[in-house]
């Protein structure tokens, strides 16, 4: 063959092959990426507190259940909200809380949607999945007008 018919067959190839390699480097769309949170995939986990924990943002509270296939580790979100709310839980107490386990680095985690203790029951989470947080009243006793005459 001779260097012409070469370089011609070596222009068709690198042209079928570079509409694959395009297509492979393009980022997925959002639609082809699985949901971080869906509603209808939430279970509802019935246990015993054994350990309750709060840190800072962006870990927030937890809460380890005893439930009667194992033990459970629950993420409820910012202490804040939950403290705002009125919402103690004490090692001991039974609770229902209503989640999904969403995947999370190289595992999984269990998010809480919905706690509820005894009757009483807080919606930690959104519909979407995303933390409920904790927004400070505002005081009106310092509040005065500031601002000059135009």
């Amino acid at each position: 063959m001779c260097t012409r018919t070469k370089w011609i067959l070596a222009l068709l190839l690198l042209t079928s092959l570079w509409p694959r390699a395009a297509a492979a480097q393009q980022a997925p769309t959002p639609a082809s990426l699985p949901a971080a949170y869906d509603v209808k995939r939430e279970i509802t986990v019935l246990g015993t507190v054994l350990a309750y924990t709060q840190t800072p943002q962006p870990f927030g509270a937890r809460v380890t259940l005893e439930t009667s296939s194992g033990t459970v580790d629950v993420h409820l979100g910012d202490p804040k909200f939950l403290a705002a709310n009125q919402f103690a839980i004490p090692a001991g107490d039974s609770l229902r809380v209503v989640g999904e386990a969403v995947a999370y680095r190289t595992g999984s985690q269990f998010v809480a949607r919905v706690v509820q203790k005894g009757t009483r029951a807080l919606m930690v989470r959104s519909v979407s999945g995303f933390p409920l947080s904790y927004a400070a009243p505002r005081s009106s006793l310092n509040s005065q007008p500031r601002g000059g005459v135009l």
